[in-house]
């Protein structure tokens, strides 16, 4: 019963908890900018004046790719609240990012080509630190079920410390953060055109914002997986655990320049192998 409601309420309330996260980035970005920023709630604002805009799409399939897009997203978080296997959601996450692709390469917009692009050689960058967290979680717990890693003796980040920074650093890339926002940057004075957004407008546009809130949330949970554990306290530590790592993706955002393609592909490798790849072999060992 409570994984229902825990499922039932990532679908309903991971909009309003990624819009406000949204809205706390933008406020606190803004200060270390030294300007006074947007409302909290001005994400909404902004999504509830592009679905309120006539539809517009430059491919009629690509309202068909985005609304996928958004609902393996929503299966993604909501299979991991319902506790089940964490490499199916990341499996499940990738097959999201892939209908992503396919909406940004559909246009034939030579930007959106390029911004699809990099999103898909951003997978390829990420998704090795993704499988390691799952190895990592199964040496760790003795399986894959995200209630049984929840519910564990010991938080899993005591095993598993170089795995933690591994998957904290892709965060950046899943985030589309600086340094790594190479697919589409969230900063106007980034890059003159969106990238993989440049022609997704108006509703599509409201739905992949949507999408992103998500996503952001089902991350956030997966940081707070290697604090709980059985201990209701664990929850309190995941939280503030959560909110440190928001915090940390907001300050490497604001103090980083975009890198090439080159920098990010040896830079995420070399971290997930030293931390991630070490932790492994360590924890082999031990176990």
């Amino acid at each position: 019963m409570i994984k229902v409601i825990l499922t039932i309420c990532y679908i309903l309330l991971a909009p309003l908890i990624g819009g406000l996260l949204d809205g706390l980035d933008r406020k606190i970005s803004a200060r270390m900018q030294r300007r006074v920023g947007p409302p909290l709630l001005q994400p909404f604002y902004d999504v509830s004046k592009l679905l309120r805009k006539k539809p517009t799409a430059v491919a009629n399939s690509q309202n068909f790719l985005l609304i996928s897009y958004m609902v393996l997203m929503i299966l993604t978080g909501a299979f991991f609240f319902a506790g089940t296997d964490l490499l199916m959601c990341f499996f499940v996450m990738s097959t999201a990012a892939t209908f992503l692709y396919f909406a940004g390469v559909v246009t034939s917009s030579p930007y959106a080509s390029i911004g699809a692009q990099r999103e898909l050689l951003a997978m390829m960058v990420y998704e090795p630190a993704v499988l390691f967290s799952c190895v990592g979680f199964y040496l760790a717990t003795g399986s894959f079920n995200v209630s049984e890693i929840a519910m564990s003796n010991k938080s899993a980040i005591i095993y598993l410390p170089g795995f933690f920074v591994a998957f904290v650093f892709i965060l950046t890339i899943k985030m589309r953060k600086s340094p790594f926002d190479l697919a589409t940057s969230h900063h106007p004075n980034q890059e003159i055109v969106k990238g993989i957004t440049t022609d997704i407008g108006t509703r599509n546009l409201a739905i992949f914002t949507i999408t992103e809130w998500y996503e952001n949330v089902f991350l956030m949970a997966v940081v707070g997986l290697f604090i709980a554990n059985k201990n209701l306290i664990s929850i309190i530590g995941a939280v503030i655990v959560i909110l440190l790592v928001y915090f940390l993706e907001i300050l490497i955002d604001n103090t980083s320049a975009r890198v090439k393609w080159q920098t990010m592909l040896k830079t995420t490798w070399i971290v997930t192998i030293l931390f991630a790849g070490v932790n492994l072999i360590i924890l082999m060992i031990v176990k």
